[in-house]
C-alpha cells in the first residue's frame, strides 16, 4: 500500500456558484496596432517566377525553412487574392507591361519584394533587354540580394516587411471604432 497522501475532490452541489479564476477579460491597444499585427501575419504572396530564382524560392516554401510561422507560406497565384508580389529574377523589357498590369491588378494594401540581384538591379544582365531593377516599374519595399538568395536572407526579408506592416497607418478603421 503506498503511503503518499490522499486527496479528496470536494463534491458540489449542482446550482452552487463556483469561485471564479481571475483572468484578463480586457485589454487595450490602439487600433492602428491590432490592425498591422493582423496583417503582418497574414501575408499573401504573389510569385512572379521568371529565372533560375524560382529554385531557390521553392527551397524558401518548402518545410525545411517553414515560412508558415510568418504567416506568408500559402502563395495565390492570382493576383487579386495576393497582397505581396514577389518579383523572383529577371526582368525584361518585353516583360515589364505584364509585371505592370499585374501589380495594378493587385488589391490595396499591396507590398512588392525583389527577390534576388537580378530583381534588385538587373543583375550582370547589362544589356538592351533586361530591366536594371524593378522599381523603375513598381514601388519595392524589400530588396533581397544575392545571387541567388539564401533562404535565410528571404526570411529576413519577409521579417523586415512585417516589421514595416505593422508600423504603416492602417485607414480601414475610420471615426470611432
Amino acid at each position: 500500500m503506498s503511503t503518499a497522501a490522499k486527496t479528496t475532490i470536494p463534491i458540489v452541489p449542482a446550482g452552487t456558484p463556483v469561485a471564479k479564476v481571475p483572468t484578463f477579460d480586457v485589454f487595450t491597444t490602439k487600433k492602428d496596432e491590432i490592425v498591422g499585427w493582423a496583417r503582418k501575419f497574414s501575408i499573401f504572396p504573389y510569385p512572379f517566377v521568371t529565372a533560375c530564382c524560382g529554385m531557390e524560392f521553392m527551397s524558401v516554401s518548402s518545410t525545411l525553412y517553414d515560412t508558415d510561422r510568418f504567416g506568408a507560406a500559402l502563395p495565390r497565384f492570382t493576383p487579386r487574392q495576393s497582397d505581396l508580389m514577389m518579383v523572383v529574377g529577371t526582368i525584361t523589357h518585353k516583360q515589364a507591361p505584364v509585371l505592370q498590369r499585374i501589380w495594378e491588378q493587385m488589391c490595396e494594401p499591396k507590398w512588392a519584394m525583389a527577390f534576388g540581384v537580378c530583381a534588385t538591379s538587373g543583375g550582370f544582365y547589362d544589356n538592351y533587354a533586361v530591366v536594371q531593377g524593378i522599381d523603375k516599374i513598381i514601388p519595392v519595399d524589400v530588396y533581397i540580394p544575392g545571387c541567388p538568395p539564401r533562404p535565410e536572407m528571404v526570411i529576413d526579408g519577409i521579417m523586415q516587411l512585417q516589421d514595416k506592416i505593422a508600423k504603416q497607418h492602417h485607414v480601414i478603421l475610420k471615426g470611432d471604432f
